[in-house]
């Protein structure tokens, strides 16, 4: 006996929702894909080469390419705007705004997915040397490292490590 064919529009239907066409289209996973064309009702959904889920941009080959590329970007952005708009140059008030509105965007795609290459590596460390080197008055003398130190910070590639040893640890602890 055949079951009878579950569609998105009649879950949508069923459920008393609406379906919005205009917000899908048709991510292609994988090489050597036929392409097939995909419907709603008599509408084609147009494909694309990148969708973001969950706030990650992630593109036909399952890369994430293009959200490294964003990320240095926006944490540059905040950190050019506590830089222009905060005239103190203190410990107390530059940490937990850096902390606050740039690292956590570093800290999260540092986490959230390994890094394919050097290369977007290099570029999140790069926002966070930056932040270093202009942020507190009297720390001009050390170097990177002495001045994460000093400021109580982990370079992100560290910070990456220590996040799979925790969660290395919790597993083996059987708390996952």
């Amino acid at each position: 006996m055949k079951s009878p064919t579950v569609t998105t529009e009649s879950c949508a239907e069923r459920n008393l929702m609406k379906f919005n066409k205009g917000k899908c289209r048709v991510l292609h996973l994988g090489r050597n894909h036929p392409m097939h064309q995909y419907k709603v009702q008599a509408d084609l959904l147009e494909s694309s080469s990148a969708e973001r889920d969950l706030g990650v941009l992630v593109d036909d080959k399952l890369t994430m390419n293009q959200q490294c590329a964003q990320v240095p970007i926006r944490a540059n952005e905040m950190l050019g705007c506590v830089k222009r708009s905060v005239a103190s140059r203190s410990r107390e008030v530059l940490l937990p705004l850096y902390s606050a509105l740039v690292r956590h965007h570093l800290e999260s795609s540092v986490q959230f997915w390994p890094s394919q290459f050097k290369k977007d590596e290099e570029l999140l460390e790069r926002v966070q040397w930056r932040a270093m080197r202009m942020m507190i008055r009297g720390l001009e003398h050390l170097s990177y490292e002495e001045r994460l130190r000093e400021l109580g910070l982990f370079s992100l590639k560290k910070r990456r490590l220590r996040g799979d040893l925790i969660n290395a640890a919790k597993y083996l602890k059987g708390d996952c």
